[in-house]
């Protein structure tokens, strides 16, 4: 009978010892903390980037590629004017194509840039998808010439105070531009670098777009 008692007692002392390192395993077992992102894109369909639009367009896709069927993208068209022409699935490649061929097409009637009411439109878009519990992120697609009409054009003076305004919402926010001239790309470090710091602020010209689009997917948080 004591045999059986010590026995008893022996196998209840391993077990409870057991469970103490499971659950303290389990303490310490960090769960990967996935946050859908919503990415607006900027794309420029100006006659200065004409040239580069058939390549910019099949990296956007590409980029859609690499994000989750969770995530959520805008498409904001830039020319004379800003305007949406894409929302919803980054996995939907038939329908961001149909969009952007039916809306990116040159149009000689179009003279400008509207560069600068672009960005606010996807500022807007980056705080509402921030409320709806998405991580904001906002690629701009083109040479970021200034064209056209002053008042459409971005202001890089009053810029940087207006994403450090959207930060205190949404403090997670990255921006990438892309296919720029290095001289236009050293600009916006200069004017942003200091607000949305090294990994949350990608910048390529177009010779190396393969290696910013992973620091991108790491900056949103993948």
């Amino acid at each position: 009978m004591n045999k059986r008692l010590i026995i008893l007692g022996i196998i209840v002392l391993l077990s409870c010892f057991v469970i103490k390192l499971i659950w303290a395993g389990l303490k310490n077992l960090k769960v990967d903390d996935f946050h859908a992102a919503a990415v607006i894109f900027v794309v420029d369909s100006s006659a200065s980037n004409q040239g580069k639009l058939t390549e910019q367009k099949r990296f956007l896709k590409q980029m859609c590629a690499q994000l989750d069927p969770e995530d959520q993208i805008k498409i904001i068209n830039v020319s004379q004017d800003a305007y949406l022409i894409y929302e919803g699935s980054p996995q939907n490649s038939s329908g961001i194509t149909k969009s952007m061929e039916a809306f990116t097409q040159f149009a000689p009637e179009d003279k400008g840039t509207a560069y600068g009411d672009a960005i606010k439109k996807a500022m807007s878009y980056c705080l509402t998808m921030k409320n709806e519990g998405y991580v904001p992120a906002v690629v701009v697609i083109g040479d970021l010439e200034n064209e056209g009409a002053s008042e459409k054009q971005i202001d890089w003076n009053t810029l940087p105070e207006n994403i450090k305004n959207v930060k205190k919402y949404a403090p997670e926010i990255s921006m990438m531009f892309l296919y720029a001239h290095p001289q236009k790309l050293d600009m916006v470090k200069e004017k942003l670098g200091g607000i949305l710091g090294e990994n949350k602020l990608v910048l390529s010209p177009e010779q190396n777009v393969d290696k910013a689009l992973r620091k991108f997917i790491a900056a949103i948080g993948r």
